[in-house]
């Protein structure tokens, strides 16, 4: 029986355009329940909100149903901040992005861009301060995000959205989650319906002193991260823990649990350097990617390129496939602002002027 909890070798084949098409026939059409967590963790994340707000009317106004799964931190993407890695790649054979089998060495010459890149970034997130947050505060962000709808089968681009979010870092179990705005309206973040335990800190639910615990080994971590990200046939492995890693950066995160993030996605193969990167307000850095070659979605990581801090993520269509046209964004997301708040709703402003 085959150990889940084992990385999966470079070697296994992409699936091919026959199997994906079969594949997609046999699946539901998305509906407005959350889509499984695992299911492009990190450009799937605003979609989420969307589907969550719109299950949220049907039921009627007063009773918020918000997922726990919607509060994936805003990445990196993501998204998520760092990573260094030297060294030459083991030698054998490797799935390039684009699904076909080439030796260590002509991968390795792929890679090692990115890696560089990676390298720097790890560095430079690295040298952040280590915060102090109490169980009683909140981790704030403010984004520009944007998303496709799915509801129809096709993706339906939807406009540029403000949005704020308020996470509470008590460890939990949690049924009130935090604090959202969205083009000005606000509303509850809480547990999933039928949730009666409340969300405990994790992968759903990542706060700073979790965010912390993390192995800072980036072996180890990436272990740790194939280990826990749930499988799913929509989404090619190596793309999954991609995302995980997304998922994880762009909010508040402990420097060294960013550092050693980025050096376990330098380890994922496929990841390359994406020199024309940008985020969903059209800010241009410097970036990292991957493909998911069973999806058919490019994930992009945009850094400023002065300093190397993250801007946002965009997540497009790299062929055409039943959803949509190639080039057709999936999601992108632009972050504006972070920080630890004592209380749901209060901006950082108060805070830094007081």
């Amino acid at each position: 029986m085959k150990n889940k909890n084992v990385r999966p070798d470079a070697n296994t084949n992409a699936a091919s355009d026959a199997d994906v098409t079969a594949l997609a026939r046999l699946l539901p059409a998305p509906g407005r329940a959350p889509l499984p967590h695992a299911q492009h963790l990190h450009h799937k994340e605003q979609l989420m909100q969307h589907i969550d707000r719109d299950r949220d009317r049907a039921h009627g106004p007063g009773r918020p149903a918000f997922s726990a799964r919607r509060l994936l931190r805003p990445a990196v993407l993501v998204p998520v901040t760092a990573l260094a890695l030297a060294g030459i790649l083991t030698t054998g054979i490797v799935i390039a992005s684009d699904g076909d089998t080439r030796t260590a060495t002509t991968a390795g010459r792929d890679a090692q861009p990115a890696v560089a890149l990676l390298d720097q970034i790890s560095d430079a997130a690295g040298k952040n301060a280590e915060l102090t947050v109490r169980d009683d505060q909140f981790a704030y962000t403010r984004a520009k995000v944007q998303g496709a709808d799915l509801t129809s089968g096709k993706a339906v681009v939807e406009p540029l959205k403000d949005s704020e979010t308020w996470l509470a870092q008590e460890p939990g179990p949690l049924r009130k989650l935090g604090l959202a705005k969205e083009d000005g309206e606000t509303f509850p973040l809480n547990a999933a319906l039928g949730d009666t335990k409340g969300t405990p800190e994790g992968f759903g639910r990542a706060t700073y002193h979790w965010l912390a615990s993390l192995p800072t080994d980036p072996d180890k971590l990436l272990d740790h991260l194939y280990a826990k990200t749930p499988e799913t046939e929509r989404e090619e492995r190596h793309q999954a823990v991609f995302n995980t890693i997304g998922s994880l950066l762009g909010g508040v995160t402990p420097p060294r649990t960013a550092a050693a993030l980025y050096r376990a996605a330098a380890k994922i193969p496929g990841v390359t350097r994406a020199p024309a990167a940008q985020d969903a307000i059209g800010r241009h850095g410097i970036g990292i990617a991957r493909e998911d070659t069973r999806f058919h979605t490019r994930t992009e990581w945009a850094f400023e390129r002065h300093d190397l801090t993250f801007l946002g993520s965009r997540s497009y269509l790299v062929k055409d496939t039943t959803y949509g046209k190639k080039g057709t964004l999936m999601s992108a997301n632009a972050i504006l602002d972070q920080a630890i708040v004592d209380k749901a709703g209060q901006e950082p402003s108060a805070v830094r002027d007081s």
